[in-house]
């Protein structure tokens, strides 16, 4: 891809077909499904080296009324650092196959609590299969991990948090759903709409139509300029469940925008909350 500020932050199935082997490198297949079948997904075929990893299991935390999902605890992040092998110094390569939503989840996760080198694989497992790439069916069992998790950092505000940032002129609030959910006319919370003042980027017109790869830089930049999101401003991304939003905070950062959050629990706690405004 070209046009990107971060293009580190995205890994190629070239470049990781070339670094698959270094002890430094940990591969995260992040594909999910809600029946549970993704075990045996994984186990049919999968990129050589890759530990299948429940985002749903081991990247949450259920909220107090269960209605909301949260970043899980910095026990959890290291009990999963433990498991998939990843140290303070392993490049983590996640990749899923529905269009790196789970895969930024993961991404998000692993940088708020302070592991820097994290990559997406650009196309995800269809891209590496379309160009015909070893696949495995082996189990995998790496080395013991020992990354240290340090937070979670400013990449994650509380519902607190963003409501104390309503009406700053320093922020952007981005709401990452449907453009029928923002405007309150479809959802499953107790009240419909947005947070007021947010501005609706849908991250469904960020992959290529029809396809898993990301738009280039200057279509993505175009998306955003349409939705009138500038650079210098803080960017606060949310939606229901924290999965879009972090996809946007993906993007927002390979992008080169520096100061860019995720509202843990997002529009499942604020909608479902009478104390809070609502815009239609």
């Amino acid at each position: 891809m070209s046009g990107l500020a971060r293009p580190e932050l995205l890994a190629t199935a070239e470049w990781l077909a070339e670094n698959l082997e270094r002890d430094e490198i940990r591969v995260l297949d992040m594909r999910w499904r809600p029946d549970g079948s993704a075990g045996e997904l994984h186990a049919l075929g999968h990129i050589p080296g890759a530990t299948l990893v429940d985002w749903r299991k081991e990247l949450v935390d259920e909220g107090e009324r269960g209605e909301t999902i949260l970043l899980a605890s910095p026990d959890r992040m290291n009990a999963l650092a433990v498991r998939t092998g990843i140290a303070d110094g392993t490049t983590v390569v996640v990749y899923d196959d529905s269009q790196g939503l789970f895969a930024a989840r993961a991404w998000w996760s692993l940088r708020a609590y302070g592991l820097i080198s994290v990559r997406i694989l650009d196309g995800g497992y269809p891209e590496w299969v379309h160009d015909g790439r070893d696949v495995s069916n082996a189990r995998v069992e790496p080395a013991s991990g020992g990354f240290t998790a340090r937070g979670p950092n400013r990449t994650r505000l509380t519902t607190a948090d963003v409501r104390g940032l309503l009406g700053s002129p320093d922020v952007t609030l981005l709401d990452a759903r449907a453009p029928a959910e923002y405007r309150g006319f479809e959802g499953n919370t107790r009240r419909l709409g947005h947070i007021p003042g947010a501005v609706n980027v849908p991250v469904g017109a960020m992959s290529e139509p029809g396809g898993q790869r990301l738009r280039d830089g200057a279509a993505l930049r175009d998306l955003l300029n349409a939705a009138n999101v500038t650079r210098g401003h803080r960017m606060v991304c949310y939606d229901g469940s924290g999965v879009a939003a972090a996809k946007l905070a993906f993007v927002l950062t390979l992008l080169g925008h520096e100061d860019v959050s995720v509202y843990d629990g997002g529009w499942a706690d604020w909608g479902n909350r009478l104390d809070l405004p609502v815009d239609r």
